[in-house]
């Protein structure tokens, strides 16, 4: 392979400003830093700080093993200057291309954590070596900045949130860019700058042209007490998350798309996508299609008459039509107060009125116990002719199918244990197979039919299968006019609105005189946020945009009527449904993306971020996906096509003991067996391990219990990069992070982890560049010299390169690293470290620590930056690990044997013979007159003969 065009960004240096600088002090000198600070959990309320409580001792200072405060920064420096990474407008397109991308992020104002670093080297590790190898590499960075925490903190202190925005992005930018990650900062964008959401006001446009945008009632968190709207992330356990309010379910106009018409293409491409089975498994399930019937029962009086009303229910089980004893319509179904009889009114009032105060999901939990109420009303089984009763019932939601379900005690968990409590009729219609089954138990499986005919009706489905009764239903049902087979799907239309003001605005209008829709023009977009002074709910429930009064009232520009603008903004999640395509294009003022771009660049090869996105992010932006390319603008069918889910790096490991009543210590083992106690934390330095468990040092009969916990705030285990890379650097942070453990699993921080990782880095600098001089000074230049490799050494090499290339491709970056490791403590062996085995090495380590990479490649006489080098490949001559055994003979007696590479040369033999244990004996001291080679057969070693003992 040829080496890579180097055309993405100038490499050349013209004058590097630190060329004369190259003097370094020792590595246990340590300069004056005034924001050097040991590493350390921030503390929280919980056990931290100086209370004795924290589980992790107070970190020394730490001694540097190479001097990284002085290079990182020059480094970084270099790149930005110089524009290393910057993917040209413009590039050469015969060349392979990888877009490689990390999950937008949202720059908090807490900053980064050291979890977040581990999905950004992964993908920089990816980045450079595909650089490296000849690619054209996207790898971008961006913010999703439209939320609700900045919003809130508007509320809170008045200030604006595109002041927090800023000041958050700011920070991240410059936290990220200390990790030397080779992002193109040429491409950066924000979802909240007015050029890029330009675009996303016009893909909603082109999605209402297509009828996929559309407005309807649906049920919101109201919060009476703030007098707002809330997301549901803003609503714990039925109260507001700020204030404690209650909150109820009101329904109230808004903006949907119509996700649901592209279920079946978002679950049948799903397989042509290199993902994660678990993640394709969750997006089935949320998309969750079945195949049914769509039934209608004639609501009727206790008599039996027909009431002229209707009410449709969606079933799976067609084929249980004859066990159906009741219906169940959800709190909210539209038809319900016509149902209601004037009897049960005020108990059906009151139970809508508590489901209202619950989520969905504490509705559909399977656990909880179920109620309902009884309606007043009933229906009429049109398979049975009997009338059944309908009750109303939270478990039922008024978002899936119709809203009403035909319940069928006998063969369904839920609604068995509904009868049981409510006194219902149970009816059993299938019958397993082998005829076992426990009558106080609803049978869930498949069987043969009984109990299911009528003459009436004309059904008998008596004696079929499940599957093949559900057939002939279905075929009863349309035949009757009953009803008709239907594709339901869990998968609901996306609320796509938000009564917030940090958000996109909408591009529509409602002319004053009909209320009618009308779309902004495009030549007029973006349509900007109003400022603002006043961020807080308006306590009417119209969103905070209502207050932007000379805002909101303006003028249609096609008929120059009055109008009202929406005051709803966009959700977060509109922004990041396709920022991928903005990077390929970012400066782009006349197209969303130009179509030449994204052909080449799409789709995204490599996808990272963690798996808490695996469903809504991903489903959004694929939905977005398919209608840009039904539209033209994109060619490929599918974003992302290779997706990576990185791991949780969890706080460092801490230890908990108990307590009794009386204040005395309690072991672990007897916790559940003894009376209440309550948790204290015990510092590490008091903690030891005995077998396979913790116990105190001082009393080795408290066992206690050892606990890694995610990252927070709450429990002081917060580790902060910036602390790491003060005591540590860059490439100690991202090394370490690779080294954890594979990328996908989730592990637990370790102070002395990194000191390990450090303490390696240490070792592979003194042995390039040498070891320190007396005055606590590095030489300039390396160690490194200009002899032949041996093959041993060419060997190892080549081993390494081989190992690395392998588990970089697979992304197994930490064993990756370990092959390194094995190789530097091979090198140390050696008596020189020729530059041929020593360059490559320092190309192999650069993803990974690409600071003291390009250090080392300085040193060693480059003048071009190592990013665009070609990366080392492994050469089979010099992986043969098949060795013999050779005969080795002084003065042409045989002496003994030695095990070598059969292609190994003969100062490689000799050097063998001299160091084995037996044959050293006979050439200490002696005068060697000369040896005699042949290879793969014997090493004859010829010396002085008077010197020779016999």
């Amino acid at each position: 392979m040829q080496a890579p065009m180097q055309t993405q960004a100038p490499l050349r240096i013209q004058a590097l400003p630190f060329a004369s600088t190259l003097r370094f002090p020792l590595p246990f000198v340590v300069l004056p830093r005034t924001n050097r600070r040991p590493v350390r959990a921030r503390c929280c309320a919980a056990g931290g700080g100086g209370n004795g409580n924290n589980p992790r001792p107070p970190a020394q200072k730490q001694r540097r093993s190479y001097p990284f405060d002085e290079i990182e920064p020059r480094w970084q420096r270099y790149w930005e200057e110089n524009c290393t990474f910057r993917t040209p407008d413009e590039v050469d397109t015969s060349k392979p291309k990888c877009y490689i991308l990390d999950m937008f992020p949202y720059p908090s104002g807490a900053g980064l954590h050291v979890g977040h670093p581990l999905g950004y080297t992964a993908t920089d590790i990816l980045s450079r070596y595909k650089r490296m190898q000849g690619f054209n590499v996207l790898h971008p960075m961006g913010w999703d900045a439209f939320g609700l925490p900045a919003e809130q903190y508007a509320i809170e202190t008045g200030t604006h949130p595109k002041i927090t925005t800023k000041r958050n992005i700011e920070r991240f930018r410059s936290q990220l860019k200390s990790l030397g990650f080779s992002y193109d900062w040429d491409r950066e964008i924000s979802t909240t700058e007015p050029e890029y959401y330009k675009w996303t006001q016009w893909i909603f446009l082109q999605m209402l042209k297509k009828g996929l945008a559309y407005q309807a009632e649906v049920p919101v968190n109201w919060c009476p007490a703030l007098g707002t709207v809330l997301a549901n992330e803003e609503v714990v356990n039925g109260v507001s998350e700020r204030g404690g309010y209650p909150v109820i379910r009101k329904p109230m106009r808004q903006w949907m798309l119509k996700i649901t018409a592209y279920a079946d293409r978002l679950l049948e491409d799903l397989d042509e996508l290199d993902w994660p089975e678990s993640i394709k498994e969750m997006q089935q399930n949320w998309i969750s299609r079945s195949e049914g019937a769509e039934l209608k029962f004639n609501v009727v009086s206790t008599r039996g008459w027909e009431q002229g009303v209707e009410l449709p229910v969606y079933t799976t089980r067609p084929d249980t039509i004859f066990g159906a004893t009741y219906l169940v319509v959800a709190p909210e179904h539209h038809l319900l107060p016509s149902l209601i009889s004037e009897a049960q009114h005020e108990s059906v009032e009151e139970y809508r009125e508590l489901a209202a105060r619950k989520s969905e999901l504490e509705r559909t939990d399977l656990q909880k116990e179920k109620s309902g109420v009884f309606s007043g009303s009933y229906a009429k089984n049109p398979a049975t002719g009997e009338v059944i009763p309908i009750w109303v019932a939270d478990y039922v939601l008024g978002s899936y199918g119709t809203g009403a379900i035909m319940a069928v005690p006998a063969h369904d968990s839920r609604d068995h244990k509904f009868a049981l409590k409510y006194n219902i009729p149970i009816i059993r219609v299938v019958s397993p197979f082998d005829e076992s089954c426990n009558l106080g138990e609803p049978y869930l499986g498949d069987g043969v039919m009984v109990n299911s005919s009528n003459s009436l009706s004309g059904l008998n489905i008596n004696g079929l299968s499940c599957k093949d009764a559900a057939s002939e239903v279905i075929n009863w049902l349309e035949r009757t006019g009953y009803g008709k087979k239907k594709v339901n799907y869990k998968l609901r239309d996306w609320l796509f609105a938000r009564q917030r003001y940090w958000g996109e605005p909408f591009p529509v209008m409602y002319l004053d005189d009909t209320g009618e829709v009308v779309p902004l023009p495009e030549n007029e977009l973006p349509l900007t946020l109003p400022e603002l002074d006043d961020f807080t709910p308006t306590g009417t429930g119209e969103p905070p945009l209502a207050k932007a009064t000379s805002w909101v009232k303006t003028l249609d520009p096609t008929s120059g009527k009055p109008a009202k603008r929406e005051m709803s903004t966009m959700p977060q999640w509109a922004g990041s449904c396709w920022y991928y395509l903005r990077f390929m294009d970012p400066k782009n003022s006349t197209a969303l993306v130009d179509r030449a771009k994204e052909r080449y660049w799409g789709p995204v090869d490599i996808y990272v971020g963690g798996a808490e996105h695996s469903v809504l992010h991903l489903l959004y932006a694929r939905f977005w996906h398919k209608v840009l390319y039904d539209i033209g603008v994109v060619s490929t069918k599918e974003p992302f096509q290779c997706l990576i889910n990185q791991g949780l790096i969890l706080g460092e490991v801490e230890y908990t003991a108990w307590r009794d009543q009386e204040g005395r210590l309690v072991s672990a083992e007897s916790i559940s067996i003894t009376g209440n106690h309550h948790q204290e934390k015990i510092p590490v330095d008091k903690v030891t391990k005995i077998g396979d468990f913790y116990v105190l040092k001082d009393n080795p009969d408290i066992r206690l219990v050892a606990r890694a916990y995610k990252m927070s705030k709450s429990r002081g285990n917060v580790i902060n990069p910036d602390d790491v890379v003060s005591e540590y650097g860059a490439d100690s942070l991202r090394l370490y992070e690779m080294f954890m453990g594979p990328l996908r699993d989730s592990k637990t921080w370790s102070t002395g982890g990194i000191e390990g990782v450090h303490r390696f880095l240490g070792r592979t600098w003194r042995l390039i560049v040498g070891p320190p001089l007396p005055d606590g000074m590095y030489k300039d230049g390396t160690v490194a010299t200009d002899d032949e490799p041996t093959f041993e050494q060419l060997h190892t090499l080549h081993k390494c390169i081989e190992k690395v290339v392998e588990e970089i491709e697979e992304t197994r970056f930490n064993t990756g690293i370990s092959a390194m490791m094995e190789f530097v403590n091979s090198a140390y062996k050696w008596d020189t470290c020729p530059k041929s085995i020593i360059e490559p090495f320092v190309l192999l380590l650069s993803p990974f620590a690409p600071h003291m990479a390009e250090e080392l490649w300085f040193r060693l006489g480059h003048s071009n930056t190592l990013a665009y080098e070609h990366f080392p490949e492994a050469k089979s001559k010099y992986l043969k690990e098949s060795t013999i055994v050779l005969p080795v003979q002084i003065n042409g007696k045989t002496r003994g044997t030695i095990l070598v590479n059969e292609v190994c040369s003969e100062d490689d033999a000799f050097r063998v013979a001299s160091l084995d244990e037996k044959l050293s004996k006979y050439l200490l001291g002696k005068t060697i007159r000369k040896r005699i080679y042949v290879p793969r057969r014997i090493l004859n070693v010829i010396l002085d003969q008077e010197k020779v003992k016999s």
